[in-house]
């Protein structure tokens, strides 16, 4: 029963980070590359389009895959340059709390990183990679054992 509420509960994290993800990323994508290559040139983004055309990307679809939980560790890794940049180029300034702080940024990438790494049993990575790594293993120690 506890592995349940386990996987449960690692799923309403990627819910929640990916949600947030999501709205910022809506808002980029609104907003446009342009106008989001314009903000991350103002902050001191190197390469400020590629950047605007990478974070929409992750922001929007890396987000619907983190919910489905597909290829959950490289989404987590995009999901913590995102925060970094975001940590060192707006916030860092701001001290850690109040207005414009880096609170928010260093827990969503922190969340998506643990995520990441360990999304649960219900998770596309999960019946897609791990279920049959595991059934293989466990083939190979009855071979051994015999």
């Amino acid at each position: 029963m506890f592995a349940r509420v386990k996987d449960v509960a690692l799923l309403l994290g990627r819910i929640g980070v990916a949600v947030v993800f999501f709205a910022h990323g809506l808002h980029k994508w609104g907003s446009g590359v342009g106008a989001t290559a314009d903000f991350f040139g103002q902050v001191g983004v190197p390469l400020p389009t590629i950047a605007a055309v990478f974070v929409i990307i992750l922001e929007v679809l890396g987000s619907i895959a983190f919910v489905a939980g597909f290829l959950l560790p490289l989404i987590a890794v995009g999901y913590v340059v995102d925060m970094a940049g975001a940590l060192l180029s707006v916030h860092a300034l701001n001290g850690l709390t109040g207005t414009g702080g880096y609170e928010l940024v260093l827990v969503l990438g922190l969340a998506a990183l643990a995520l990441g790494f360990n999304g649960g049993r219900l998770s596309l990575d999960h019946v897609l990679f791990w279920r049959k790594r595991a059934a293989r293993a466990a083939q190979v120690g009855e071979l051994e054992t015999v």
